[in-house]
């Protein structure tokens, strides 16, 4: 199975391609290099870090730390996300709603990942 196969990776890839978007095309100008530079690299260091841990999962307590990392990237992309929104730099309450949402879905998926990992169930999704 390759981790291509992985709901987490998978909501993951979708999140850093919308939030990618909504930086380039929903910020002003100035908010493109500071805060949505920051919540870019916070996504991207998600989807990048799940990668990373699936490439240990033959070494148990790596693949969990991995998938630690990933969960505090996401809870940073959720503070970046929120700072945008409540700067009024993101003005779209609709996408700040939908992306808060998936990323909060993503939080909780990686969690269960990580219990079932711990718990050496072979379920990878």
């Amino acid at each position: 199975m390759s981790y291509k196969k992985l709901d987490i990776w998978k909501l993951s890839r979708e999140l850093v391609i919308d939030i990618h978007k909504m930086t380039l095309q929903r910020l002003p100008k100035f908010e493109m290099y500071e805060e949505g530079s920051q919540i870019r690299r916070s996504v991207k260091s998600v989807k990048a870090t799940i990668v990373e841990g699936y490439g240990r999962r033959r070494y148990k307590q790596d693949f969990v730390r991995f998938l630690t990392y990933a969960i505090a990237s996401n809870d940073e992309t959720i503070d970046h996300l929120e700072t945008l929104f409540e700067t009024e730099s993101l003005k779209d309450r609709e996408l700040y709603s939908n992306l808060k949402e998936r990323l909060v879905i993503l939080g909780k998926k990686l969690n269960a990942f990580i219990q079932a990992v711990e718990k050496g169930h072979k379920s990878e999704k």
